[in-house]
């Protein structure tokens, strides 16, 4: 049987919220485990989305993008609903969950009427990002568990290099030295 589409929820409400622009706070009391809302939007390929957002601002984070698969993101400022507000928290208290290659929003502790709503994008780090990457995904959550970042990991992963295993010496007979010009690192 199909999943309903959840474009409104009796749960929840959108206001101006302290972290960032708008928010999704509780407009009730919201049990561990209920399924809170659905991010709804323009359902497009990841070229599409490039194109679509090709002259936005690198330095500028805010986009209402959701990727579900290798094939499939949802872009939430067209056609999206109040789950694009839902702010990014390190500590939060709901998680994304995709079923069926759609996106729900579930709470994953009590949520108390008033409190806002948050959850950690885990934004993944690529290989061509910018230096100031950090900068331009830093984290407002304010939690004590803030790792200052949006993005995850939260360091950029550095290349670990093997070690070598010593090896046994064998005196060879003295070679005729190489001019380091010839040696050198083809380019």
């Amino acid at each position: 049987m199909p999943i309903p589409e959840m474009r409104t929820s009796r749960w929840i409400e959108v206001r101006n919220s302290p972290i960032h622009g708008k928010g999704v706070f509780a407009a009730r009391r919201i049990p561990k485990g209920t399924r809170v809302i659905e991010y709804l939007g323009d359902r497009i390929t990841h070229k599409q989305a490039d194109d679509r957002y090709e002259d936005h601002d690198p330095n500028d984070n805010h986009t209402f993008l959701f990727i579900v698969d290798r094939h499939v993101v949802i872009d939430a400022g067209v056609g999206g609903n109040g789950a694009r507000f839902i702010n990014h928290s390190c500590d939060g208290n709901c998680e994304s969950v995709i079923q069926e290659r759609r996106v729900f929003i579930e709470s994953t502790r009590l949520i108390e009427k008033g409190e806002e709503l948050g959850y950690d994008y885990e934004i993944g780090r690529e290989k061509d990002d910018p230096d100031n990457v950090d900068e331009i995904f830093a984290c407002r959550c304010g939690s004590p568990k803030c790792r200052g970042t949006m993005l995850y990991p939260a360091e950029k992963p550095v290349k670990k290099v093997p070690k070598k295993k010593a090896k046994k010496t064998v005196k060879k007979p003295a070679k005729k030295p190489v001019s380091r010009a010839k040696a050198g690192r083809r380019r």
